[in-house]
């Protein structure tokens, strides 16, 4: 590969691993680069898809289809191996020896540990590693979403090719090591996670499709199923990598189902003053938010000041799965003890969520913070929740649920066991499986809707800073004038 290549769309692009489904990764990077202009570009999978894959990959003359990573390795100049964090040594192990000299090698594990490990000990010298990681599913659309980039084993002028190559996906890059990465997406995933799965499978082992009951109807609900949903609409192997392999995701893991289970032993046992106090610390911990302070102030424990994400009933009660509240009705209080474990986790391990979402946050990290963030910037809100949590017994049987199923989640992950976790997280997906199709398209205009009211919120609040800067300078000018 010329490093004075001039036309970066005659590169040679290799995809090992395309996935099972239409959906994966791997096919929605070949077919992103091919949209984008790239005029070559070859992809692979295990040899029994062959057939399967060129059939689903003819209508695009860019794409060709090769039988194995070695076809793949022998010719690439920038090569991406979408495959599971369990494989990534194995199949790096059989392939990566063939790579062609001078080429760039990327992989799109979610955990970057083991493929760090499988590159610095399969890949030839002559090669040069520029890993990157898209933060965020195959159905949501690449623009403007964080995609790392780890410059590992490479000079600035490969890490100038990686760019212009995926510069049509026109996403945020964001520069890490490979250690940096692991702890940013432990921070922003795992618990988050953890948090939909469980609820997941206490509405299953409830036997409840929460909109069709009246006690899941509108604002903070709706973002709760239609994430849920949305993640186990998608393999299990996405999650599990960063669950079990990052040694940080189990440790937050197994936080968040104590919380969970300490918060609800405070609601049992009625404690309503400890619960309170407990939970107002967490507030001013995570946000900044003194307990007589409403939050619809600025939070101050990120790195800088920031307005409220947004998220208002008006906006989410639109994406319902179920009915929709009448106008004007109130909703329903609800403990919402997922939400309270959240914080009082993110609280317990000192991690400030608004760091690592203006780093690398996906959009199902942005949507939790910010149910979170409405739940609590509010004292009444909050108060309502905490009544709930001690007086209301309509969702115990609910919570009780979630607990069982948040400690189960944590003891999965702890046992280190992809098959039980593959185990429990389809068995709770065959449950939902009928209204996948409906949850992901709802869910991803839903999260375009949050993402864009934020976009367009931050720009307004940035344009109203200028105009205060301007006004003063002006200010300042005609005082010196008038001097």
């Amino acid at each position: 590969m010329s490093n004075g290549i001039q036309d970066i769309s005659d590169l040679q692009i290799g995809l090992i691993g395309m996935g099972e489904a239409s959906v994966e990764m791997g096919k929605m990077y070949a077919r992103r680069l091919a949209a984008g202009g790239m005029k070559k570009i070859c992809v692979c999978d295990r040899f029994e898809r062959y057939e399967a894959l060129r059939e689903e990959m003819k209508d695009v003359p860019t794409i060709q289809v090769l039988k194995d990573g070695h076809q793949v390795s022998r010719i690439s100049d920038f090569i991406i191996y979408s495959v599971e964090a369990e494989f990534i040594s194995q199949v790096v192990s059989t392939y990566g020896p063939s790579t062609k000299p001078n080429a760039i090698v990327a992989g799109q594990t979610s955990v970057k540990a083991p493929e760090r490990e499988a590159f610095e000990k399969y890949l030839p010298d002559d090669v040069h590693i520029v890993s990157v990681h898209s933060l965020h599913g195959p159905t949501v659309t690449t623009e403007g979403q964080p995609l790392v980039i780890i410059q590992h084993r490479a000079p600035d002028e490969k890490v100038r090719i990686v760019e212009r190559i995926l510069e049509s996906f026109k996403s945020r890059y964001v520069y890490l090591t490979y250690e940096e990465h692991d702890l940013v997406t432990a921070n922003t995933q795992a618990v988050t996670h953890a948090a939909f799965l469980s609820m997941g499978t206490a509405w299953k082992n409830s036997q409840d499709y929460p909109w069709e009951t009246e006690r899941y109807v509108g604002g903070i609900e709706i973002v709760k199923i239609n994430i849920a949903l949305r993640i186990y609409s998608n393999k299990w192997h996405v999650y599990a990598g960063l669950a079990i392999l990052n040694p940080s995701a189990r440790e937050q893991i197994r936080m968040y189902a104590q919380c969970a289970t300490d918060i609800f032993k405070l609601m049992i046992e009625e404690k309503k003053d400890m619960l309170r106090q407990r939970m107002y610390e967490a507030r001013q911990g995570v946000f900044g938010w003194t307990p007589e302070q409403e939050g619809d102030a600025e939070t101050t424990t990120g790195s800088k000041q920031r307005k409220p994400i947004l998220l208002s009933d008006r906006i989410l009660d639109q994406f319902s799965l179920g009915p929709k509240p009448a106008a004007g009705e109130p909703v329903r209080p609800n403990s919402h003890l997922s939400l309270l474990a959240m914080v009082d986790c993110w609280h317990k391990l000192g991690i400030k969520p608004y760091d690592h979402l203006d780093v690398a946050g996906t959009p199902v990290f942005m949507l939790w913070i910010g149910v979170a963030e409405y739940l609590f910037r509010s004292t009444e809100r909050l108060e309502v929740a905490i009544d709930c949590a001690i007086g209301d017994k309509t969702h115990r049987s609910d919570d009780t649920e979630f607990v069982v199923a948040a400690r189960g989640w944590s003891q999965c992950v702890s046992f280190g066991s992809f098959d039980l976790y593959r185990n429990r997280f389809e068995e709770t997906a065959s449950f939902f499986a009928p209204r996948f199709q409906e949850a992901t398209v709802i869910g991803g205009k839903m999260i375009k809707t949050i993402l864009d009211e934020s976009a367009q919120a931050k720009a307004a609040a940035e344009a109203k800073a200028s105009a205060r800067v301007s006004a003063a300078a002006s200010a300042a000018a005609s005082d010196k004038t008038s001097v």
